[in-house]
Formats: structure tokens, C-alpha cells, sequence
């Protein structure tokens, strides 16, 4: 029987590759989405423009019709999730989250991280909000078996996405031999995860009523400390990393966003254990390794000298870092 799926959403950075792999594997895919990504629709989806975060304008947009799963990918609140709820629940077989494995405890007591691992963050707020959510989410399942799935991804990039702080401004700067800014002492472990990875890990998942009440984190296996990411990225772009390493609470003073960012997620190693994961989806494994999404990311920035935008006043705090912390 194929599968009847909406996704609010489905255009973004995490979710566009979700959304070509339920199409190529034959799932019923509605996408409800702002039309403001400027990523194309694969062709076979069905796709109205809807403001989700409207529940009149969902509720309007989904009557009369029933879905197998859906999966929100734009809820950040209590408020938005509770919307989910009172218009969807009925119409659907399953609720999918998208929550964040920044939600986990952080600083993490142990690695790896698994999702046993207790949610707990006073650093961000984004982060204390995707909690917030699954409390909601959560307290709905005890209570009258609302038909909720939890999905924790940690860092996930497709092309448009450059992981350091600073997006193309830390690249530009390579270019021009300039040094970038690298939080803490560069050797902290990090997680980076292709958005086509996260996909293989996310649509097995739809429809699966063994996976409600659950939360599962999608991460993939390709661990890098940052030094080595801002190396990939460097010859990927064929320059030099020519690094300046800058205390995670300096950064934090200077720029509040990207402190926030850093003290309440990329300061400290995320190293994830998937194996609840393979447990239902027993082919899940990552394909693409950083070094080969860096080439991506470079080349995709490269096609369009429109996407290559520096950041004047991060290019400009860098400088200041810079100055205050390089070696000499």
C-alpha cells in the first residue's frame, strides 16, 4: 500500500533531500511550504503554499483528508507543536518532530551521546524551545497515545550550507589568505551529517508504528575536529586554513548570536551512538564523507558568484579576534 505523507515543509536545507528520496521510493508526498527556499520541487510531489504556522490557514489546507505520517519540519515552539496537535491529530498515523541534538545535556556528562542522554541546555534557546516541544509532545503520548515520533538531527548541510560560523565569510577569507577564527582549541569533536544521509535514516522511519512514542537520533558517522573541518573546507576551495583559535566565551562576548551557538552546542565534542536507529532501520549508514561535501559546498558557491556573500561585520569581528589572539 503506498504511503500518504505530508510534509510542512520539505524545501529546507535538512528536508529537500528527505523530500526526493520518499518521491524516488514511491511515497505519496504532499508539501505544504512558504514557496521562499528557492529550492526546486522534485517533480511527483504535490505541493500548496500554505502558511503552517497559521492553524486556520493548516486546517483549512488538510481538510478532508487523512495522512499515513507527517512531519513537521518548522515547529521551534510549544505553541507550534500544540497547533500540530489540535489540527492534525485524527488525520494522522504518526507525528514526526523535528527536534535537535542540540537538546541534549550540554555540556554532555559522557560520550557518546545516545537518546537516553538527558535533555537539558541553559545555554540556548533555541535548543530549551526543541525541548519544550517534545515536554508537549511527550505528555500528549501518556496521556491519550497521540501518535508522535521524535527526530534528533545534530549538524546536517547540503551544498548551500558552510559549517563553520561565518558561512562563505570564513571561505572568502581563505581565499584571500587571510586567517580564520576556529572556537576553542580546534580539537573538539564534531558531528557533520549530509543532508542525503540524514534522508536514509529519516524515511524508513514514516509509517512505522513501532517508532511511536520514540525519539531517535539521525547523525551520521563522520566525526572531524573543527580544525580538520576548516582543512577540508580550505582545500576544497584550494586555499590555505591559516587558523586563529579564539576561546568559545571571547567569541560570546563579542557576538551574543554566536556565542549562544557555540556555548550551547559547538563548544563542546557531540560524538552520537545510532544504534537504536539501526534497530529499525538496519540499513542506515553514512555515504558521504566531509571531504567529499566540501567539494560540494565550494562548487555550488562557485556556480553563482551571487551566493558567495561575506558577512561585513563578522568578516570585520574576525579581524578584531584575529588581531587580539594569532600567534605571533
Amino acid at each position: 500500500m503506498t504511503l500518504r505523507v505530508l510534509f510542512l515543509g520539505g524545501t529546507g536545507v535538512i528536508s529537500s533531500a528527505s523530500t526526493a528520496l520518499a518521491l524516488e521510493r514511491g511515497i505519496d508526498l504532499t508539501l505544504f511550504t512558504r514557496g521562499t527556499s528557492g529550492r526546486p520541487v522534485p517533480e511527483g510531489a504535490k505541493v500548496r503554499q500554505v502558511d503552517v504556522r497559521d492553524p486556520a490557514a493548516l486546517r483549512e489546507a488538510v481538510a478532508g483528508q487523512e495522512f499515513d505520517a507527517v512531519v513537521d519540519w518548522l515547529a521551534f515552539t510549544p505553541e507550534h507543536v500544540q497547533a500540530d496537535l489540535d489540527v492534525l491529530e485524527g488525520r494522522t498515523g504518526q507525528l514526526v518532530f523535528i527536534s535537535s541534538a542540540s537538546a541534549y545535556q550540554t555540556p554532555p556528562a559522557r560520550l557518546p551521546i545516545t537518546e537516553s542522554t538527558p535533555l537539558r541546555n541553559p545555554w540556548w534557546q533555541y535548543s530549551r524551545d526543541k525541548i519544550a516541544c517534545e515536554d508537549v509532545l511527550m505528555a500528549a503520548y501518556r496521556e491519550r497515545e497521540a501518535p508522535v515520533t521524535i527526530v534528533r538531527p545534530s549538524h546536517t548541510y547540503d551544498a548551500s550550507l558552510v559549517p563553520l560560523d561565518g558561512g562563505w565569510t570564513a571561505l572568502e577569507r581563505m581565499r584571500q589568505g587571510r586567517p580564520v577564527v576556529v572556537h576553542g582549541d580546534g580539537t573538539s569533536l564534531w558531528t557533520l551529517t549530509h543532508h542525503t544521509d540524514f534522508a536514509r535514516g529519516l524515511v524508513p522511519l514514516l509509517g512505522d508504528p513501532r517508532t511511536l512514542g520514540e525519539a531517535y537520533g539521525i547523525t551520521g558517522d563522520d566525526v572531524l575536529t573543527w580544525d580538520q573541518i576548516a582543512h577540508a573546507l580550505a582545500a576544497a576551495a584550494g586555499a590555505e586554513a591559516r587558523i586563529v583559535h579564539v576561546p568559545s566565551d571571547v567569541i560570546a562576548a563579542e557576538d551574543p548570536e554566536w556565542g549562544a551557538g557555540l556555548l550551547g552546542d559547538k563548544a563542546h565534542s557531540a560524538v552520537f551512538d545510532t544504534t537504536k536507529l539501526r534497530r529499525v532501520v538496519p540499513e542506515f549508514t553514512t555515504t558521504v564523507r566531509f571531504e567529499q561535501g566540501a567539494r560540494e559546498i565550494v562548487a555550488w558557491h562557485d556556480a553563482d558568484p551571487a551566493r558567495r556573500r561575506v558577512d561585513a561585520a563578522k568578516d570585520a569581528l574576525m579581524d578584531r579576534l584575529v588581531e587580539r589572539f594569532a600567534v605571533r
